[in-house]
């Protein structure tokens, strides 16, 4: 749960830093701002491809450990 916790606290800190809504970013990324609301917090259950094109609109990288 500390993985999906800090994904989501990078997202939420690189969208911030942006400057961008959350209402921006799902547009951004062709998903719902219920979706970029869960990455966000860590809750409901959001596709892996959601998390990769939101994180491809802010520039972030995933990588496995």
């Amino acid at each position: 749960m500390g993985d999906v916790l800090s994904i989501g606290a990078s997202i939420r800190s690189a969208r911030k830093d942006a400057g961008i809504t959350q209402e921006d970013l799902a547009h951004l990324a062709g998903v719902s701002v219920r979706t970029v609301r869960a990455i966000e917090t860590g809750t409901g259950n959001p596709s892996l491809h959601a998390v990769v094109a939101v994180s491809d609109v802010l520039g972030l990288r995933l990588t496995a450990r």
